[in-house]
């Protein structure tokens, strides 16, 4: 399902037009794509321009409030028709909620309480082939198919790698609903990004064409890879030995094993920088890798390795805990 415009904007649902107003400049300022250089940041921005546009409207937000994400297939002077249809009791307060229509999108319905039973409301003329396909569906022409939002998850290896994968979604009504997608991965894909799959979202009606359907990408953790943007962190464990003398010992990445160079006298937690050995990026400048040196010990010491660790330890005069 596509994403709610308060939350884009970080927002209440009560919130003053001064609000979102105040809540869209500082976060546009903060992902403009000149300003900003993720790769996410352009289609972060164009989120945020259309939550805003959507959200700034006083009537159009009106509609959004009442119809959710199908509020583009409902007409500007909707009160109009229900007015004309309810009378009296069009202006109660009521109930809202969701039903599943039989396109696999969700409609929004609205109770208006005990007093109303829609007795007066032509609802097939009121709201077209949104409610039948009969009678007078076509009197606004196509209405296109909402777009539609749902999450896929990737492996590290899956993301950097790209390539086709099959997808399968539990569509509505549970499994029963389920469909299978045929999905080319971008190589490089970062957490949050979107994936468009043209005319795989919600039927439109009155041959209106179908939405789209985004696919959300979150990366799931890995025990050895960690992200930040299309920068990984992975540990390198290192013995004493290569910490003090130096010494080129390998690395994993989620493209096969590099080589790395450990400068003598390293300690843990000294990074490594790979340059552009991170997640690809087909757009500009890849990621780069950062190794983190971590000093292992061995769990158990041999005669002659505790040997030699007690003489360094006799001639040494190395002190970690005293200061300078």
């Amino acid at each position: 399902m596509a994403r709610d415009y308060y939350d884009v904007l970080g927002v209440q649902r009560n919130a003053s037009a001064d609000e979102i107003q105040q809540a869209f400049r500082k976060l546009a300022r903060k992902h403009h794509p000149d300003i900003n250089k993720d790769p996410q940041a352009e289609e972060r921005f164009k989120e945020l321009n259309e939550a805003y546009s959507v959200l700034s409207d006083p009537k159009t937000r009106k509609r959004y409030d009442r119809f959710g994400e199908d509020f583009r297939q409902i007409p500007e002077d909707w009160e109009e028709r229900v007015g004309a249809g309810v009378g009296a009791g069009a202006g109660a307060r009521g109930r809202s909620g969701w039903s599943t229509g039989d396109g696999g999108g969700r409609v929004r319905f609205t109770d208006y309480g005990e007093g109303f039973d829609g007795s007066g409301i032509n609802f097939e003329d009121l709201f077209g082939g949104m409610y039948g396909r009969g009678g007078g569906g076509g009197r606004w022409g196509p209405v296109p198919g909402a777009d539609q939002e749902a999450e896929i998850q990737l492996s590290v290896q899956d993301a950097y790698h790209g390539g086709h994968r099959s997808i399968t979604l539990a569509g509505p009504g549970g499994p029963g609903g389920q469909r299978t997608y045929d999905v080319n991965i971008p190589r490089g894909v970062v957490d949050g990004q979107r994936i468009r799959l043209a005319g795989e979202g919600g039927r439109g009606s009155d041959d209106g064409p179908p939405g789209d359907l985004y696919l959300r990408v979150r990366i799931k953790p890995d025990t050895r890879f960690r992200l930040e943007g299309r920068d990984i962190h992975v540990a390198l464990p290192v013995t004493p030995w290569e910490a003090a003398l130096g010494a080129t010992v390998p690395v994993p990445t989620p493209g096969g094993t590099a080589k790395v160079t450990v400068p003598k006298g390293s300690s843990s937690g000294r990074r490594l920088r790979l340059r552009g050995e991170g997640m690809p990026n087909p757009r500009g400048a890849n990621g780069n890798l950062y190794a983190e040196v971590r000093i292992m010990v061995p769990p158990e010491l041999g005669d002659r390795e505790r040997e030699l660790f007690e003489e360094l330890a006799a001639v040494s005069t190395f002190d970690p805990r005293k200061p300078g």
